[in-house]
């Protein structure tokens, strides 16, 4: 039997950013290019696929009063930026294990709508672009959810459950990490670890140590094997507070 999953568990992260509580749409497209390949004496065209491409679309409600995090603040700021922002989608963020579809993207587009009989709202439009000098030769691409996004105490931070892929991959990937509140008094380790067995992991990429109190977004490529298993470990030096993030991982 079909399982469905309802769209009200989605989680959108921009940056340092968690934007789920301004946005109320997400749309997705995964785009393939080809080259025609066709010759003289074919009844029907032939074509091989190029370069991929993806673009993302969201939509939601105008705030500009928050302030750094909130809808008009975040989506205007970076229209233009010559830095990519890194994006994660959660699908059904509950649960770890679950897809997760990860992102570097240039804002294309942001609108306000203003209608006289309704709340005010905003979209905006990315393009997805790869990052070939950093090893990350995708924009566009699905991995899995190796955190759910809530908060965990100081004390409670350690190794989080693994995610069975089912086999080793040969081609390395890339992690992703978004921290949008953090009150942790002390800097927090936050690492992707990968295992054959299940029993036995090994640091598969540590992300930059986040500071005392920080926000943060990081994304690392790696190359080679990646073992079957992977978890999140976490360990801080503080001793008070809590910290929020989302990890996923995108096998290549």
């Amino acid at each position: 039997m079909p399982t469905f999953v309802h769209g009200k568990s989605s989680k959108v992260y921009l940056d340092e950013f968690e934007m789920s509580g301004y946005l109320n749409s997400t749309d997705v497209s995964y785009d393939q290019d080809t080259a025609e390949t066709t010759v003289y004496g074919a009844t029907s065209r032939a074509y091989i696929p190029s370069q991929a491409s993806g673009t993302l679309s969201f939509g939601g409600l105008y705030d500009a009063v928050t302030g750094a995090g909130s809808s008009d603040k975040e989506f205007e700021a970076i229209l233009g930026s010559t830095t990519t922002p890194l994006l994660t989608v959660a699908i059904d963020s509950g649960t770890i294990g679950n897809r997760a579809i990860i992102a570097r993207a240039n804002e294309t587009s942001y609108t306000i709508s203003s209608p006289v009989a309704d709340v005010n709202s905003v979209t905006a439009d990315f393009q997805c672009a790869a990052d070939p000098a950093n090893n990350v030769d995708f924009g566009l691409t699905s991995g899995v959810q190796l955190t759910t996004g809530a908060s965990i105490a100081h004390g409670a931070l350690g190794n989080l459950s693994s995610v069975d892929n089912a086999a080793s991959s040969a081609s390395g990937g890339a992690g992703l990490l978004h921290v949008p509140t953090n009150t942790v008094n002390g800097n927090t380790t936050i690492k992707i670890q990968h295992s054959a067995d299940n029993a036995s992991f090994a640091d598969l990429i540590s992300f930059t140590a986040v500071g005392s109190s920080a926000k943060t977004s990081q994304l690392s490529a790696v190359t080679g094997t990646v073992n079957r298993y992977l978890r999140v470990t976490a360990s801080t030096a503080g001793s008070s507070g809590s910290i929020t993030f989302m990890v996923s991982f995108a096998r290549f």
